[in-house]
């Protein structure tokens, strides 16, 4: 089954997502779910819901990836298509006629991701800490947030998995002996 819906689109980008993604929703929430009553003690039904809000701010912090990479790859005058989400993650679409592009143009793109999502676990961090006095629901969804940018959208990003933005770093930092060029907007 290799069907793809049609999501519609949001900041011009289009959004697709594959069967997968499902039961990765069912998934991601049962572990956050199963997090809020274990680690963070929650009542059953308050681990539940604290599931559901982290499930879907998952989702939005993949979607905030994505715009990551988005931009910079405006800046680099190559822009994103769309997203298409598989599983519990996404993966960005660029025009099928591209052309062959330089080596830092795809390091410039692939570094978008994790910066946009270092940020936000800095700012998800903040968070954290803000509500740790409040305890429940508030806390534990902003300290999976912070922790599902910091390590799955930032560090884990970097990681050469096969899929992940640190594939394309590698493949491309190696062809491209000028660091320089890598942070740099379309000249």
């Amino acid at each position: 089954m290799n069907k793809t819906f049609k999501l519609g689109s949001i900041a011009g980008l289009k959004l697709l997502a594959k069967p997968t993604v499902l039961p990765s929703i069912l998934l991601v929430w049962l572990l956050y779910s199963l997090l809020g009553r274990k680690v963070f003690k929650l009542k059953p039904e308050q681990a539940i819901l604290g599931g559901l809000l982290a499930t879907l701010l998952h989702w939005f912090n993949e979607f905030w990836h994505n715009l990551g990479h988005a931009q910079a790859a405006k800046q680099t005058g190559y822009p994103m298509s769309g997203v298409c989400f598989v599983g519990p993650l996404g993966s960005s679409l660029y025009p099928p006629d591209e052309p062959t592009l330089p080596p830092h143009i795809h390091v410039r793109r692939a570094l978008g991701g994790p910066i946009a999502s270092g940020i936000l676990a800095l700012v998800t961090g903040a968070l954290a800490l803000a509500a740790h006095s409040l305890g429940g629901i508030p806390f534990m969804a902003a300290t999976l947030t912070c922790l599902d940018n910091l390590l799955v959208f930032t560090i884990g990003a970097f990681l050469p998995l096969g899929f992940t933005d640190g594939d394309t770093l590698l493949r491309y930092m190696n062809m491209n002996k000028r660091p320089s060029q890598w942070l740099t907007v379309a000249e």
